[in-house]
């Protein structure tokens, strides 16, 4: 099957794909707008939202309806590196067998990864980026496609170890979750309170995701749209020849080469998903937001004055 052909039928079924998740998820279309980005695209993401907010119901109804496995590890202050990687036992024979951890599936919800102390964080950070886990000098493969998607509160709260920003640039998006609009609020309470089950149905398979991820490293990319992607990131640091002075005046630390990478990454998803075969400025300008919003350290007067860093990633366009 050429590229273009297969192009058009990732653009058909990404909208059946669309209306098999609405059965269960009521709105938040940007928000898993950027999640199947974020998968297409071979990265990982970062929920940011308070609690109560159905981000398992949401993750784990993505993973069906692109037929893969879903795992939800709850991170909480005394959870060990091999909780979440696997140990090695002792079987009757006396020989060490390994027991694999939460961690060998598809997709992972990390939930709430801000409240368990850096020696986890990093034992899962490891796994994201190399694919593959070391338990006892053993080198684990993990099946592919892997994809973690890590939730933070945002509200400030005891006992969290927020994630460095060394660690926060591993995801590939950071994606702001908000409360429900009324009407979307009814509804949600309308299909939560009666005995009505909706049942959804995979269209894909983790072979095609695995074939979607090539495809889209595939698309052809013009010159002038990643010097423009290079120039946004590179406008974003304080220091930077190019750099606005809304940056200079409001911004600590701004984002590295692996931003560019990925800015680049999304826009050739987002353009396939909308039917195009290459991508352009606006594609970059698309998925801009959620790429730079974690990377982009705003500093002390940004926030008195309650500049936030959309507005920040506003003023490089």
């Amino acid at each position: 099957m050429s590229d273009v052909t297969a192009v058009e039928n990732l653009v058909v079924k990404h909208r059946l794909l669309k209306k098999e998740i609405a059965k269960v998820i009521v709105g938040q279309e940007e928000v898993i707008d950027q999640i199947l980005l974020s998968i297409f695209s071979g990265g990982h993401a970062l929920l940011i939202g308070v609690p109560g907010l159905a981000k398992t119901l949401m993750v784990n109804t993505i993973a069906k309806a692109l037929g893969l496995d879903f795992k939800r590890i709850q991170f909480t202050p005394d959870l060990m590196p091999s909780d979440i990687l696997g140990s090695e036992i002792l079987d009757e024979n006396r020989h060490f067998k390994f027991i694999k951890g939460p961690i060998f599936s598809n997709i992972i919800l990390a939930d709430e990864i801000n409240r368990t102390p850096p020696k986890t964080q990093a034992a899962l950070l490891e796994a994201m980026q190399e694919r593959s886990v070391t338990v006892a000098g053993n080198h684990y493969k993990l099946s592919l496609p892997y994809f973690v998607l890590a939730t933070q509160n945002p509200i400030e709260q005891e006992g969290t170890y927020p994630l460095p920003e060394a660690q926060l640039d591993r995801f590939m998006f950071a994606i702001n979750l908000d409360y429900p609009s009324f009407q979307e609020e009814v509804d949600v309470v309308k299909a939560t309170t009666s005995n009505k089950e909706q049942a959804v149905e995979p269209l894909f398979s983790a072979s095609e995701i695995t074939e979607i991820q090539q495809l889209v490293r595939r698309v052809p990319v013009a010159d002038n749209v990643i010097e423009y992607a290079v120039r946004m990131v590179g406008k974003s640091r304080p220091n930077g020849q190019a750099t606005p002075d809304l940056i200079k005046n409001y911004v600590d630390w701004g984002a590295g080469p692996r931003a560019s990478q990925n800015l680049v990454l999304a826009a050739k998803a987002h353009a396939i998903l909308n039917g195009k075969f290459s991508p352009d400025i606006e594609n970059i300008q698309a998925v801009a937001s959620g790429i730079l919003r974690h990377r982009i350290i705003r500093n002390y007067k940004a926030e008195a004055e309650g500049i936030t860093e959309d507005q920040i990633i506003q003023s490089l366009f």
